[in-house]
């Protein structure tokens, strides 16, 4: 009949539309072996927000930054090292820094407290090992079950999250207040944040700022109160800083 389609077609013009339908959705799903790195925050060019701060190196991007921080964290020789010989002595003598700050009534055991920066959680397995049992890490790279995945530049956390907050890698942010910004925003009014770093001497080659005096790192934090600054001996860094955020 004049018109008539042959019927070999029909199947074919059938299935065409499901078949348009299957590659519009094969191709615009993620792919599952993608290795980019999101960029989480907004990227600018750092700069230095205090005399007592030195940016070490402009990064021409946010993610080229965090390749260099991931060199360090997923080198497999550090890892091994991190799980292993040194993972013992780290949980004790974070523990004994712990013990220390509860018996300044700066920490309990009810505290929700947060590492940041963790790496494998050695800081967090200490917490827990002097009783504050509520305890998380937060790295770039996750370590199940002590760290979760985070970006300290920009916490994963709701505001006022968090009783306590440590923290030995202030020298690894390229954005030194964006860093301390987030520490205040998760903590709650009242809570105690801890900082151990370096100062006057660079640290090493993974390190985003130098800090040249304690008053670069206290300055930055606007919401809270300095409590203390004391000399300490704690795997290559010297002074730690307490402050609690005011009510």
């Amino acid at each position: 009949m004049a018109g008539e389609k042959p019927p070999f077609l029909k199947p074919f013009l059938l299935l065409l539309p499901l078949s348009l339908l299957f590659f519009i959705l094969l191709h615009s799903r993620p792919s599952a072996t993608s290795t980019s790195v999101s960029t989480p925050i907004s990227f600018s060019t750092p700069s230095a927000s205090s005399p007592f701060i030195r940016i070490r190196r402009v990064f021409p991007s946010y993610d080229e930054y965090l390749k260099l921080q991931l060199n360090k964290t997923l080198d497999p020789r550090l890892r091994q090292l991190w799980a292993t010989r040194d993972w013992d002595r780290k949980v004790h003598v974070f523990s004994q820094i712990f013990s220390r700050l509860q018996s300044r009534h700066l920490l309990s055991n009810s505290s929700r407290a947060l590492c940041v920066g963790a790496r494998l959680g050695q800081e967090v397995a200490a917490l827990k090992k002097v009783g504050v049992a509520n305890s998380l890490g937060m790295d770039l790279v996750p370590s199940p079950p002590l760290v979760v995945k985070g970006d300290f530049h920009k916490q994963p956390f709701k505001s006022n999250s968090f009783n306590f907050e440590f923290s030995n890698v202030f020298d690894h942010a390229l954005y030194p207040d964006r860093f301390v910004g987030e520490i205040e925003r998760t903590l709650k009014p009242g809570g105690v944040a801890v900082i151990h770093v370096a100062l006057h001497r660079r640290s090493d080659k993974y390190s985003a700022n130098d800090l040249l005096g304690v008053d670069g790192l206290v300055g930055l934090f606007k919401q809270s109160d300095l409590v203390s600054t004391e000399k300490v001996d704690a795997f290559g860094l010297d002074t730690e800083v307490v402050l609690r955020k005011r009510n």
